[in-house]
């Protein structure tokens, strides 16, 4: 099991935070990738920023969420250990799970699918995956109960040449069809954060935070 608890970057609140942004960042990315984007999503300083770094070191390098198994399939021995190192981390954040926007591009989609939808799992203030797909491992479910009026967000590019932008729309999909205030973008660009969907998710994260 592990035990070492995450490591991260946090960028503070201008004042006392109404809630939080939490950001994982894709395969072979560490902490620092995404961290411009909380000023992006949050220009007002209104949350606290943290940006975890993946427990895994795995080739060719940088920080992983999990072992790769296939798409949608995260390796069952790694994945396992992680949601729980991660989980652990959101449950521990200073600003209550129900305040807490959380996102993620490509693996760590992946992740904010598993940690904020995960049966048993309390939910967060909304969910936003890049470039991800909703994971499939033996053993564990996602709960897409009671997901009605509540806030999500996907974009996909549709020229993605790592994950299909098929597995974004299969997200989508099952997303609206639990009945969720969804934002879907699909743009073409490929393996990527389109910059110009930033804008829109500004207002998202400002919305699921109001």
């Amino acid at each position: 099991m592990m035990t070492e608890p995450l490591r991260f970057l946090e960028r503070p609140a201008g004042s006392a935070p109404e809630g939080a942004l939490v950001l994982f960042h894709g395969r072979g990315a560490d902490e620092r990738d995404l961290f411009p984007l909380l000023d992006a999503l949050d220009p007002e300083r209104r949350l606290l920023g943290i940006t975890p770094r993946g427990p895994l070191s795995l080739p060719p390098g940088g920080a992983h969420w999990y072992r790769l198994g296939g798409i949608p399939t995260p390796d069952t021995e790694t994945f396992f250990p992680t949601f729980e190192a991660a989980a652990a981390f959101l449950d521990a954040l200073p600003v209550p799970i129900e305040r807490v926007v959380l996102g993620g591009f490509s693996q760590g989609a992946v992740m904010s699918w598993a940690l904020g939808l995960g049966t048993g799992r309390p939910r967060p203030a909304a969910i936003m995956a890049l470039s991800g797909f909703m994971p499939e491992v033996e053993g564990f479910e996602l709960d897409l109960s009671g997901l009605d009026h509540y806030p999500i967000a996907i974009a996909h590019g549709s020229h993605d040449p790592i994950i299909p932008v098929k597995f974004g729309r299969a997200a989508a999909e099952r997303a609206a069809a639990a009945g969720a205030d969804l934002l879907w973008r699909e743009t073409p660009v490929p393996h990527t954060i389109d910059p110009s969907i930033v804008p829109e998710l500004q207002a998202f994260v400002a919305a699921a935070t109001a």
